[in-house]
C-alpha cells in the first residue's frame, strides 16, 4: 500500500502544478486584457485546465486515503 500512497502523492503534485499553472495564466490574462469581455474570454480558456487540475488532485488524494486505510 506504500506504493499506492506514493503514486497518489505524485498524482496530487501534478494536479497542484496544474492549479498553479492556471493561476499564472489568469494573472497574465488580467494584465493583458483590454476590457471585461476580453478578460472573460481569456479566463474561459483557462477554466478547463483549472477543473482538470482539481480533478487530478482529488484523484491523487483519494489514492492516498485508500492507501492509508488499507495499510496494516
Amino acid at each position: 500500500m506504500e506504493l499506492l500512497i506514493g503514486i497518489g502523492a505524485l498524482i496530487s503534485l501534478i494536479g497542484i502544478a496544474g492549479i498553479i499553472l492556471s493561476i499564472l495564466r489568469v494573472r497574465q490574462a488580467r494584465k493583458v486584457a483590454t476590457d471585461d469581455a476580453d478578460l472573460k474570454a481569456r479566463i474561459q480558456k483557462v477554466l478547463p485546465l483549472n477543473l482538470g487540475a482539481f480533478l487530478v488532485s482529488v484523484l491523487g488524494l483519494m489514492c492516498v486515503v485508500v492507501g492509508v486505510l488499507l495499510a496494516p
